[in-house]
């Protein structure tokens, strides 16, 4: 009997586990059963982080820009995606990696000085540079800290 080569397998896959859809997407649909891959999100945004992802699938990648939430993309889309645009965009927050600068000891604050909600902040150690913190109830989840780091030691996710 022969065993599934289970990576091959996932090429099939139209989920992406780690895949950050657009914002205001409905929680209790499968994004990538409901949307048409139609590309109009990815026309509509305005800082054009909505990229063509797996299979097809529009995907935010804040490695370009921040999202504005400037809602171009929920107006764009002919398909029923969306939850109403006056609640949370997504349920996504910054995380920083232990690549980060001040983790190495480099005195770095380019993500706090590109967050407008001031949800990163820097407390100050003894013979270290200040460290790096974040305050999960104040981050939108926009992205704008990721494009500014050096280290590319931020990530957006759940």
């Amino acid at each position: 009997m022969s065993s599934i080569n289970q990576s091959r397998r996932r090429l099939f896959s139209r989920k992406k586990n780690d895949a950050v859809h657009l914002p205001w997407v409905k929680n209790d649909i499968a994004f990538t059963d409901e949307c048409t891959r139609c590309d109009k999100c990815i026309s509509a945004c305005e800082t054009h982080i909505i990229i063509k992802g797996d299979g097809g699938f529009p995907e935010v990648d804040f490695s370009i820009d921040e999202c504005t939430f400037c809602k171009k993309c929920v107006e764009a889309c002919p398909e029923p995606l969306f939850i109403q645009t006056d609640e949370a965009p997504w349920a996504i927050a910054a995380s920083i990696q232990t690549t980060c600068m001040a983790y190495q000891g480099i005195w770095c604050q380019s993500c706090k000085d590109a967050c407008d909600a001031m949800a990163i902040s820097f407390t100050m150690a003894v013979g270290k540079a200040p460290q790096p913190v974040i305050d999960t109830e104040a981050c939108t989840g926009c992205g704008a800290c990721v494009a500014p780091c050096p280290s590319d030691a931020i990530l957006i996710k759940q």
